[in-house]
């Protein structure tokens, strides 16, 4: 069996590395796969906590974000097509008016 340990720092990591990659990219696609890499990190924590807990809570909050998620997935990917039809480049400094 795997230590509880070793999954909390692997959301960390991969929370980190999303969050880095929020920061330092400056393309809309790969900010909004690393926005997706970050709320996957939070739901291996939640489900970690859940299950060292022995709680139901941490997979019920799972279930609300990955629905979210879902939603903002669709969302982002629509803004994502609108931007790159109208403006022809998905760079954030370029395209930071929704005014064309």
């Amino acid at each position: 069996m795997v230590p509880a340990n070793y999954y909390l720092v692997l959301g960390a990591i991969l929370f980190v590395i999303g969050s880095a990659g929020v920061i330092l990219r400056r393309n809309v696609l790969t900010m909004f796969m690393c926005i997706e890499l970050m709320l996957n990190a939070v739901n291996l924590t939640f489900i970690t906590l859940s299950r060292l807990w022995n709680q139901v809570d941490g997979q019920i909050i799972v279930f609300f974000v990955m629905t979210v998620a879902a939603a903002e997935a669709a969302v982002g990917l629509a803004l994502i097509v609108v931007l790159s039809r109208r403006a022809t480049t998905l760079d954030v400094d370029q395209a930071n008016s929704m005014k064309w």
